[in-house]
């Protein structure tokens, strides 16, 4: 949480982005993440609301985890300004099984930190249980 948290602060006023590695939810448990791979927000126009990570960086995470006993568990990004809480885009762009690490702003420093996953019928977030 340190370096999802000092990476949204750092890229404050824009979003950041990045990717959790770690062990996949088995039975229906949380996945386990064991390390966050930054990523640079590269998305076109307004990074303040909106975040993409480089398809590259995405092939490159999951060919590093191939064949191991870990996977791309989810992603992380900030919302600089306003709460931790999915967006219509983030809704939009959501892929089934990640978690989605959301990082609230307020005046450059965190506010608050929560996950979501897409749920079952694919329409909404549904909030995740954590720890740090």
């Amino acid at each position: 949480m340190a370096q999802v948290s000092a990476h949204a602060e750092a890229a404050y006023p824009e979003e950041c982005c990045g990717v959790l590695v770690g062990t996949p939810r088995r039975g229906g448990g949380p996945a386990r993440v064991v390390r966050v791979v930054e990523a640079q927000n590269v998305a076109p126009g307004e990074r303040r609301r909106r975040y993409s990570i480089a398809p590259e960086l995405l092939f490159a995470v999951h060919r590093e985890v191939r064949g191991t006993e870990h996977d791309v568990v989810g992603y992380y990004h900030s919302h600089p300004g306003r709460p931790a809480e999915p967006s219509p885009y983030d809704l939009e762009h959501a892929l089934p099984g990640a978690s989605y690490l959301i990082v609230g702003l307020v005046a450059g420093s965190v506010a608050e930190i929560r996950c979501f996953r897409l749920g079952t019928d694919g329409k909404a977030f549904v909030e995740e249980s954590w720890t740090k």
